[in-house]
């Protein structure tokens, strides 16, 4: 049978019960406008955990001291456990840390983006190498500049988020961006505190500029280059030979976890907390994900067996119509041919129609989010991640579960024989 008088015959067929198959092409759109929806949600979602929630490196280790003296190096980060770090295998480059561990505060009464301000807050440094964060700074070098100077320093990107959602609207503050704090200055007075005692003894005032944000800058506080940490706490009799932390890059993410193992055997840790929470937090997405992605699979079998019944009534219903199309020289090929015909057409049309409703509803939610939704910290222009196989996906499952449910009722439709049915004997 040429492909034209089979179109001709599908469209023929279909159009005769268009009740019955519009039932069973709904079935289908309906499962697959869902699991495309919520496999969507689920990728979107997860691309906010691991891009903005947790940007988590995939490629580096973080390495922190023992809190027991164990090991070879007694658990310690000084420069001798850094350099052995250093000749791990995998390991291309490590980056030194160290906390200042002198209490400092800051308070700023003057010109805050247009807003007159007067406020205190607490702060916490970390010093770091700064190659570690050279990509993101775009105001002078991130080097210490010696006593009495401005100490560079690059805020993270997280905190900003936090502030400019909740922190900001709550106080009436301007909204804050990367760019705008760039060059931005205030003042930090070392050996004070609000919270708690100091060591005693003068305090230092020097002044904080603003030289870059990055999503590796410290998120509870600010970061500054590794000397002046070194310089800070030297001048208040602090230790300034142990290291709080190092981050180990990786070659390659498949060298990571021959790291952790060797740093272990070094009687060091490795700080994965931010890593295993990213991972939980992806895993529930995943499961939830799953768990609807199964339900969705699940409207799709009943829409295949809806499928196969609703053409195996057809079939018996059209038992002489077919016999006498065999009789007149039609193969069984083309009895199988035709019958299956019927069903790639109703789950083509469920397909790209469940396809085109899932994505018209991830659109809808989104534009009501946009404009009911208050924002939140990490927000998403879009909840939905939508790549270029997934609605192929969708129109490829609604021809698959319709050829599922036609394939029995086919077969059985071209086993007809035409002579027992022109008898009036059926099949």
């Amino acid at each position: 049978m040429k492909s034209a008088a089979l179109r001709k015959l599908v469209r023929l067929h279909l159009s005769r019960d268009r009740r019955g198959a519009f039932s069973s092409s709904f079935g289908i759109a309906i499962g697959i406008a869902s699991l495309v929806f919520f496999v969507a949600l689920g990728l979107g979602v997860a691309r906010v955990v691991r891009e903005k929630i947790f940007p988590v490196d995939a490629s580096l280790v973080e390495v922190i001291p023992s809190q027991l003296a164990l090991g070879l190096f007694g658990g310690q980060l000084d420069q001798q456990a850094v350099d052995r770090l250093s000749a791990l295998p995998g390991v291309k480059k490590a980056y030194r840390k160290m906390s200042v561990k002198v209490p400092a505060v800051s308070y700023y009464d003057g010109d805050f983006f247009g807003r007159r301000v007067r406020m205190g807050v607490e702060i916490v440094a970390v010093g770091v190498d700064p190659e570690f964060v050279k990509a993101d700074v775009k105001l002078g070098e991130f080097v210490d500049a010696g006593e009495g100077q401005p100490i560079p320093v690059v805020g993270a990107s997280r905190l900003i988020e936090i502030y400019n959602k909740t922190f900001a609207p709550a106080r009436s503050l301007p909204q804050l961006s990367a760019t705008m704090l760039v060059g931005f200055s205030f003042p930090i007075d070392w050996n004070r505190s609000f919270i708690a005692a100091t060591a005693g003894g003068p305090f230092t005032s020097t002044r904080g500029q603003v030289v870059g944000v990055s999503d590796r800058g410290m998120l509870a506080g600010i970061t500054i280059p590794l000397e002046t940490a070194k310089r800070l706490n030297k001048s208040n009799n602090a230790d300034a030979e142990h290291f709080s932390g190092v981050a180990l890059q990786a070659d390659s993410p498949s060298d990571v976890p021959g790291i952790v193992v060797a740093v272990k055997e070094m009687g060091l840790r490795v700080d994965d907390q931010e890593r295993r929470m990213a991972e939980n937090a992806g895993a529930a997405v995943a499961i939830t994900t799953s768990a609807m992605a199964l339900l969705s699979a699940l409207i799709c079998l009943l829409a295949a067996f809806n499928i196969a019944h609703a053409l195996s009534a057809a079939v018996r219903t059209r038992e002489k119509e077919l016999g006498i199309m065999r009789a007149v020289g039609a193969k069984r090929g083309d009895i199988f041919a035709l019958v299956l015909g019927e069903a790639l057409v109703l789950g083509l049309a469920g397909g790209v129609a469940g396809t085109a409703l899932a994505l018209a509803a991830a659109a809808g939610i989104d534009m009501l989010a946009a404009r009911m939704v208050p924002d939140f910290p990490f927000k998403p222009e879009t909840f939905f991640l939508v790549p270029m196989w997934l609605p192929a996906l969708g129109v490829g499952l609604g021809l698959l579960a319709a050829i599922g449910g036609a394939w029995l009722p086919a077969r059985r439709a071209s086993r007809i024989d035409p002579a027992r049915v022109l008898a009036g004997q059926g099949t």
